[in-house]
């Protein structure tokens, strides 16, 4: 899931180099973090929150294939 997540938003970027996907388990959930460079934040969050709202429906949903809680952060 996090290199579907890292591909995503490389191409969302103008940096895809600075991309970075961290994966962190607390209690029963998977955090994912998204890095993206400082100018690329924007990027990534869309227009009120859109892209980073369709970015969390996917990741949810690959966590629902699998019967496993996935939550999406994106780092500052």
């Amino acid at each position: 899931m996090a290199e579907l997540l890292a591909w995503i938003a490389r191409h969302l970027v103008d940096d895809p180099a600075a991309v970075i996907v961290e994966s962190v388990e607390r209690d029963d959930v998977l955090v994912l973090r998204l890095h993206v460079a400082p100018d690329d934040v924007g990027k990534v969050i869309g227009r009120q929150g859109r892209i980073a709202r369709a970015l969390r429906t996917i990741v949810r949903a690959s966590g629902a294939r699998d019967d496993r809680r996935i939550v999406l952060e994106i780092a500052d």
